[in-house]
């Protein structure tokens, strides 16, 4: 080792496609020290990483200092350009365990894990004592940039993103996910209907809605409510309770009188958008303490859902190519036509959003 100076840690010797790689336990007090992440003013075709998403990192911070005793992190993986010196605990070079020497003149660059790291580096501002902690770190030899570059683009290339739906069903933390799921089992033509594995429902699908959208539609509802109010908690059960019992277009499926295929084709009640909508709605009819809300929502019965009722829907839940459509503007103005056919007054905010639309 020319230097003098140099990092040491236990580490695991691997291969991969001939070449050596390292695993070691990082403390999360020194991530920053030993770490870089890419210039964000440095031109994409000179990086080795994408620019640092900062909103994403309160999220991931809050998770770590909300849950001290059961955050879960995978492993961070980078690049070492410097001298490095591998040492086996015994005298037999070919034990893969022993101690990785790294020269302080070495870059060490995060390939994959940057916003792990960032808000590890936030969460340790809050909470000091979280830096006796430790990240797994897959370390391997950087030659040039070409390599770090193909680094990342082979470890993001053939990651797969879980379903949200799937993420939703997983999840025992966030309060409106064990909200959503237990409603959900509470009302057996519910569960019955719903997907709780994949966003998007198949062609052929035999299920009426997803996971996630009751889960968007729930956090509708709750808006800037406290998820832990009982009373709340009772109306979002009822809310779904009536809307299964008592929309006759949903009868259809549940009675057998047609395929949920079929009504997917053919109506927009069990699709995201309006199941959104209707979230903003009840939302707006618990806030407003409105005591008679069930016998409001019946006239849901009077609305046409059928796709072909352009006239409604189009450049609400219907773009303009003839698909269903699920931003937060459709959403918006979805629930502003339900709101008039059910006679609920509207908001400033909604008049004005409807004169914008009117217009065009």
């Amino acid at each position: 080792m020319n230097s003098n100076f140099y990092y040491s840690f236990p580490a695991i010797r691997g291969y991969q496609a001939q070449r050596e790689y390292y695993v070691i336990m990082c403390p999360f007090k020194i991530l920053s020290k030993l770490f870089i992440f890419n210039d964000e003013d440095i031109p994409p075709e000179y990086r080795a990483q994408r620019i640092l998403n900062k909103a994403r990192i309160p999220e991931i911070s809050k998770y770590i200092i909300n849950n001290p005793t059961d955050y879960l992190f995978s492993s961070l993986t980078a690049s070492v350009d410097g001298e490095i010196i591998f040492t086996s605990y015994v005298n037999d070079n070919s034990n893969n365990i022993g101690n990785l020497q790294i020269s302080m003149d070495s870059t060490l660059l995060i390939n994959d894990g940057q916003h792990r790291k960032a808000a590890i580096e936030e969460a340790l501002k809050i909470n000091a004592a979280l830096g006796s902690e430790t990240v797994s770190v897959v370390l391997f030899i950087d030659e040039n940039l070409k390599r770090s570059q193909q680094m990342f683009s082979d470890l993001n290339k053939h990651a797969v993103t879980i379903s949200k739906s799937i993420g939703i069903l997983y999840d025992s933390r966030d309060p409106i996910s064990i909200l959503t799921k237990d409603i959900i089992n509470s009302i057996p033509v519910l569960r019955n209907y719903t997907d709780s594995e994949n966003r998007s429902l198949s062609k052929n699908s035999t299920k009426l809605f997803t996971l996630s959208n009751i889960y968007e539609a729930n956090k509708k509802i709750i808006g800037k409510n406290s998820i832990d109010d009982k009373n709340l908690q009772k109306f979002i059960l009822d809310f779904w309770i009536f809307l299964c019992d008592n929309l006759k277009d949903l009868q259809f499926v549940f009675n057998k009188e047609i395929s949920p295929p079929k009504f997917r084709e053919s109506y927009i009640l069990s699709y995201g958008v309006v199941l959104e909508s209707l979230g903003l709605i009840a939302n707006y009819i618990y806030n407003n303490r409105i005591n008679n809300w069930k016998d409001i929502l019946i006239d849901l019965n009077k609305i046409d859902w059928n796709r072909n009722n352009l006239k409604d829907w189009r450049g609400r839940a219907i773009s303009i190519n003839g698909r269903i459509s699920k931003n937060s503007n459709c959403i918006k103005l979805t629930t502003i036509l339900i709101k008039q056919k059910i006679n609920l007054p509207l908001t400033k905010e909604e008049l004005k959003l409807e004169n914008n639309f009117r217009k065009e």
